[in-house]
């Protein structure tokens, strides 16, 4: 996939149905109810509170004008609609179910193991966790290793969202992408940088264009966001990456199902959200009828104008301010009765709760999680084994997700060493490492202490087995010196007798 050489449509229109979607999806993920309402068209194009032109149109545009985001305020009211943040906590959720811990990463090399104990820290794990959630909330992730030396002695991983890349799949396997983004705008013209990564190299270009159209290629040095990558280039443009493979690695979130049958887009992956747009739409539109009963609810006392105080020819009339707020009207008063009227109306909390819970939980299984994972369902002291039997579809989604992660991450981590090595002379031997996802439900040390106590008294387990099960999170090394601190405690340590050497 070389860099393009022509003025073509920009993003490329073969991209425009998955385009469309991320940016429905990206909307909900942020939560903006601004963007919410210029989504789906309630801020324009329409004439009051009726039905719009656009509502009538066919296809996506008219159906997602036909939501309740896309109903328009009435005129002379202000906009009471509230938007329930469930989108970002499903992509949070899920990112957490994943690297709520850091994974273990091992290489045979003892020099690489070092280095790349280095490379992982809690910054790459930050990484990680962003990526994650990116990826479930867009469909998929792509990971990528950058350096800078003004920055950092060291490369580390980068995130790149799956909107600003047009990749290229072979046989369900990334065999290049180009990532772009927006340099500079200015006076209708639209300056792009591209980055098409193939096996070995990037090629960069800087690109003048405007909104819709690429442009024509212009030297790198015509923009100080691309003027740095210059001199690194050679003729063709290209950096060599120091990686014998493709040095940017894909990982799709979860199959994909609306674009199976399309060539260019069945790989890019599902994301969270796909499917549950409507269920959304419903369940703010749940909170803001409750909202709206709570504020026609507050009591109201309707009384004769003649009642208030006048505050003088032209000035109107008020209310004692140590009394409620009264509403007046033009009624003469009558001296029989106080004719005090009073307007409270029923909020119906039970009716709408139950149904923004039903809403919530259906939202959560079509998902692919449990209602425990985010809270719902009491807050119990249970143990881990009913946690995960709770939890047991949001594990099962977590399990299909490492499925996709490992072998993703584990190729990100091999063009790390690789670009470590080529770049910074590390001295280690580039290899894909192995990769140990964490449990992310971590078992109460009361039971794990009374079922070692009775594994050791049946005489169904080791000291090393029982350490091992103790302390899932310790290397070969920590179990031998606490089972070795154990054995001298207990008094059972004694000496190997193949090392006593001859007896007298």
């Amino acid at each position: 996939m070389p860099l393009p050489t022509r003025n073509v449509a920009w993003p490329p229109p073969s991209l425009k149905p998955a385009l469309d979607a991320m940016n429905i999806w990206d909307t909900w993920w942020g939560g903006d109810p601004d963007r919410l309402e210029a989504l789906y068209g309630a801020g324009s194009g329409g004439f009051g509170p009726g039905p719009k032109p656009i509502q009538y149109s066919a296809g996506l545009v008219g159906r997602i004008a036909r939501w309740w985001w896309g109903t328009p305020t009435a005129p002379g009211e202000r906009r009471t609609k509230l938007h329930v943040p469930i989108a970002g906590d499903l992509c949070s959720g899920s990112a957490d179910l994943l690297f709520s811990e850091p994974p273990k990463f091992t290489v045979e090399h003892e020099g690489t193991q070092k280095r790349l104990d280095q490379l992982t820290d809690e910054g790459m794990l930050a990484a990680l966790q962003t990526a994650a959630e990116v990826g479930a909330a867009l469909g998929g992730v792509y990971l990528r290793p950058v350096y800078d030396r003004a920055v950092a002695d060291r490369p580390w991983l980068h995130a790149t969202h799956a909107d600003r890349a047009i990749p290229k799949f072979t046989w369900n396997r990334l065999s290049s992408v180009t990532f772009w983004k927006v340099v500079h705008e200015e006076d209708g013209q639209v300056w792009r940088h591209l980055e098409c990564h193939e096996r070995g190299v990037i090629l960069h270009g800087l690109y003048q264009g405007t909104k819709g159209k690429l442009g024509h290629a212009v030297p790198l040095e015509d923009h100080p966001a691309t003027e740095g990558y210059a001199p690194l280039v050679n003729d063709q443009g290209a950096l060599e990456t120091g990686f014998d493979g493709l040095d940017v690695s894909y990982i799709p979130n979860q199959n994909s199902r609306r674009w199976r049958c399309d060539q260019a887009l069945a790989d890019l992956g599902r994301s969270d959200l796909d499917g549950i747009e409507p269920l959304m739409d419903s369940l703010d539109e749940t909170y803001a009828s409750w909202m709206r009963d709570i504020r026609l609810g507050k009591g109201r006392i309707v009384v004769p104008n003649a009642y208030l105080q006048s505050n003088g020819p032209g000035r109107g009339a008020s209310w004692n301010p140590d009394q409620e707020a009264f509403a007046g009207i033009d009624m003469l008063a009558r001296g029989d009765s106080a004719q005090l009227t009073v307007a409270q109306f029923a909020i119906r909390v039970q009716e709408h709760r139950e149904t923004a819970e039903d809403l919530i939980n259906q939202i959560l299984r079509s998902a692919g999680y449990s209602g425990q994972t985010f809270g719902l369902g009491g807050d119990a002291a249970v143990t881990a084994t009913e946690v995960k039997s709770r939890e047991r579809r949001s594990m099962t989604t977590r399990g299909k997700k490492i499925l996709r992660w490992r072998p993703g991450l584990a190729h990100a981590i091999h063009a790390l060493l690789a670009v470590d090595q080529h770049v910074f002379r590390s001295g280690v031997q580039p290899q894909p490492p192995t990769i140990e996802f964490e449990d992310s439900v971590q078992e109460d040390p009361l039971n794990l202490a009374n079922t070692a106590d009775v594994l050791r008294r049946a005489q169904a387990a080791s000291t090393d087995t029982l350490v091992r099960m103790a302390h899932p999170e310790w290397n070969d090394t920590q179990v031998k010196e606490e089972v070795a601190r154990i054995q001298q405690e207990a008094g059972t340590a004694v000496p190997d007798p193949m090392q006593l050497g001859d007896l007298p």
